[in-house]
């Protein structure tokens, strides 16, 4: 049986790759029924931090990132209505509109935050045969029934052979005592047991035919089946928000252990949340802000726009498994700190090598690595960066000198540390902002002049100005306040 370990604290002392050269890694993606917020940011920037660390450190990384788009109910892991199926209700859409619409917007919004594609993007709908083949080695073994056309989990006979609990520090009669009642439990033997497979209610529109009934996998079932697909029966990492570890990854543990008869996941990584007024931010509490409403400024919450780099540089200034509490405060504290390391790098570039170095900039590399093999310690990195900037700043304003082989290792930590593992952009980003600002402006100005126009009921300038802003690509609606656009 493998050894779960809840962190990789001292990591180059405490990961072990189950294969030398090569890392398996499975974190657990979004559900795409609406678009990416805060709070679906996190374990992205998190995973992708390690992902770069990882390939850094000359790991070849299979990096295994799920959709979900089955499975996962609207009021429990059992119950309620499938989140996808709803949106596709309410919009009058296919469910596979709903879920290609949300996962472009989702690849947009970390392609922005400058988070690295996955090796593997596995769909929970494009992986049925799969998964009813995983339910069915689980009835194999005994550790489930059927009951009334769905498949349940038996976590009692699992408990008396596996320690069921393992991950989250629960005991059976916890989860007892704290699981709900709910509508259809009656199908099950015990409250606490869960779906492995759904028998579909009538409406229900997200089904597959399978040998209990016409119906859909659990929700825990797909990260399972396509984890020991594209990984194998042993891999070394799987994370996710420390929200999942029950029931979640619980039971993800049970499945792979009843079906294979052993855990599959060496390492269990997970961050810990993004908190809004000390409560978790997230659909389900209705207190979440989107990306693209950071991006755009358009929230009652935010003071400004804020850009992708500001929001990866929040996450990262803050260690993955701390808490961090938004607010609009702390994102304008986070631009200043951006700001400062885009200057710095920007002056770097430009500093002229001396004969001798008057400057302190020995041991940085040393600081940088140490902090990142502490449990990727992400703000230690910062922190020493930042105290590298003095060193940049003195010979920039011609009051020290650095000697051309102590700049040239400046910058290459610099290259590897900020740019290459944090995954900031800081050559760009700053002109970036600028440009946007700049183009923002102009149109707004330019349709000001429309809106003053058609006040004046000069026509010709108001159809003119609209006529051609649509050539281009442009969508402008009149509203009762002035205009929107987009592109």
């Amino acid at each position: 049986m493998l050894e779960i370990y809840n962190s990789l604290t001292r990591f180059k002392e405490t990961f072990k790759p189950l294969h030398e050269g090569h890392v398996g890694m499975y974190v657990c993606g979004p559900t795409v029924y609406g678009d990416a917020h805060l709070g679906h940011a996190r374990p992205a920037i998190t995973f992708d931090l390690l992902y770069r660390y990882l390939q850094f450190l000359g790991y070849k990384v299979r990096y295994v990132r799920n959709i979900t788009d089955v499975g996962h109910l609207e009021h429990d892991a059992d119950e309620g209505e499938d989140k996808i199926a709803k949106k596709a209700r309410l919009e009058q859409l296919e469910p596979m509109e709903v879920v290609q619409y949300y996962t472009n917007r989702y690849h947009r919004d970390m392609a922005a935050l400058n988070v690295l594609p996955p090796s593997i993007e596995p769909h929970a709908s494009g992986h049925i045969i799969e998964q009813i083949a995983f339910v069915q080695r689980i009835l194999d073994k005994g550790y489930a029934y059927v009951s009334n056309g769905s498949v349940y989990m038996d976590v009692e006979k699992y408990a008396k052979d596996f320690p069921y609990g393992k991950l989250s520090g629960r005991n059976l009669n916890d989860i007892v005592t704290e699981t709900r009642e709910l509508d259809g439990q009656e199908e099950k033997k015990h409250s606490y047991d869960f779906a492995l497979w759904k028998k579909a209610a009538p409406e229900h529109i997200m089904h597959w035919p399978s040998p209990w009934s016409e119906g859909f996998p659990g929700w825990h079932m797909e990260c399972s089946t396509m984890g020991t697909k594209y990984l194998g029966e042993q891999f070394d990492i799987h994370g996710g928000g420390l929200d999942l570890i029950f029931p979640h990854h619980e039971a993800e543990i049970a499945q792979s252990c009843a079906a294979l008869g052993h855990e599959t996941v060496h390492y269990w990584m997970h961050n810990n949340m993004i908190t809004i007024a000390g409560k978790k931010m997230g659909k389900s509490y209705n207190n979440f802000i989107t990306l693209e409403q950071f991006f755009s400024g358009d929230h009652p919450l935010l003071s400004k726009p804020f850009g992708p780099m500001v929001i990866r540089f929040f996450i990262l200034q803050a260690h993955y498994r701390s808490t961090v509490d938004f607010s609009s405060e702390a994102l304008e504290a986070a631009e200043k700190g951006l700001q400062r390391m885009q200057e710095a790098y920007a002056r770097l570039q430009k500093l002229q090598a001396g004969k001798e170095t008057t400057v302190e900039v020995a041991g940085l590399r040393q600081r940088c690595t140490e902090a990142m093999d502490d449990d990727l310690n992400t703000p230690f990195v910062i922190a020493a960066l930042f105290d590298s900037t003095r060193a940049i700043n003195t010979v920039h304003d011609g009051k020290g000198t650095i000697s051309e082989a102590d700049l040239k290792e400046l910058k290459a930590v610099w290259q590897t540390f900020a740019i290459d593992i944090l995954g900031l952009r800081l050559e760009e980003q700053g002109a970036d902002e600028g440009k946007q600002k700049a183009f923002n402006g102009a149109i707004d100005l330019l349709l000001g002049i429309r809106l003053q126009a058609k006040q004046n009921k000069d026509w010709p300038t108001s159809d003119k100005i609209r006529n051609e802003l649509t050539a281009l690509g442009f969508q402008i609606k009149d509203t009762k306040d002035g205009f929107e656009w987009s592109i």
